[in-house]
């Protein structure tokens, strides 16, 4: 299929060098979305972003218009512009809600947020706003390949999202807010969600550690044994032990983890295993 080249015209603009623009020039639909197509492929995405809109704007109604937003969203993710991106999915969206295809537009718009998670100093509204996004997908698209890999990025969003709520209650710890760090630590292991990540055996260590600094033993025992139970091999398991027999018995904590599991049972009142 032939692909026909569009006059390009440049915008007057002073100061910086203004990017090139397609002048409006009426085209067959399939020279449009080839010349999109092959820009896409040559990484040039603002230019394939050009002509995918142009197919959308001289052949609204068509089959290739459809397409064309899709490419739309694809050439704005790549290029990083994810606001855009996310825009042209809500539109294909709106125009075909029961199209197969809208399950990639509503993937797209969750990893757009996903792409933009910062570090858990910081603000975490693009971690949750990607975790909504790809629970959504998940939801209404079990058996797609786009939910098994939104289900991934789930565990990572909530490895993301408990490990903000350890770093505050860390804060908290230290500037001797103990109230504050241990309601931040339980949210940590009271949430289904938080409990199958990475930073459950620190959560649990740290509530030991508080609940000794406070004089309540039993509630730092009762947190060790679940530590100890589903941890029982780790080194947040070994320091609670310690910290409880408060290195009196530091041979002992050097038992297996069976034989520590043992140990902190019959010091917590509440297990009667």
């Amino acid at each position: 299929m032939g692909v026909a080249a569009l006059a390009l015209t440049l915008s007057a603009c002073s100061g910086t060098k203004p990017r090139q623009k397609l002048a409006y020039e009426e085209r067959p639909v399939e020279a449009l979305y080839n010349t999109g197509y092959q820009r896409l492929q040559s990484k040039r995405w603002n230019d394939a972003i050009d002509y995918f809109q142009e197919v959308e704007r001289q052949h609204p109604y068509s089959e290739w218009a459809r397409r064309a937003i899709l490419m739309q969203v694809y050439a704005y993710y790549q290029n990083s512009s994810y606001n855009e991106a996310i825009a042209a999915a809500d539109r294909f969206i709106a125009l075909f809600p029961g199209n197969p295809s809208a399950s990639y537009a509503f993937y797209m718009k969750a990893v757009c947020n996903f792409e933009r998670i910062v570090d858990v100093g910081r603000d975490q509204g693009y971690a949750e706003a990607a975790l909504a996004g790809l629970r959504d997908v998940e939801r209404r698209y079990p058996n797609t390949a786009f939910a098994t890999d939104a289900r991934v990025k789930i565990d990572m969003v909530n490895d993301q999202l408990a490990g903000k709520e350890m770093a505050v209650g860390r804060f908290y710890q230290r500037n001797s807010q103990p109230i504050g760090a241990l309601n931040r630590y339980k949210a940590v292991i009271e949430n289904p969600a938080f409990q199958r990540t990475s930073h459950t055996p620190e959560a649990l260590y740290r509530l030991v550690e508080l609940n000794m600094q406070l004089g309540l033993r039993d509630e730092a025992v009762r947190n060790a044994a679940v530590l100890g139970h589903n941890f029982p091999g780790s080194q947040w398991y070994t320091d609670a032990f310690a910290l409880l027999t408060d290195g009196a018995q530091g041979a002992e904590s050097m038992q297996a983890p069976e034989a520590k599991k043992s140990w902190i049972s019959r010091l917590n009142p509440f297990d009667r295993d």
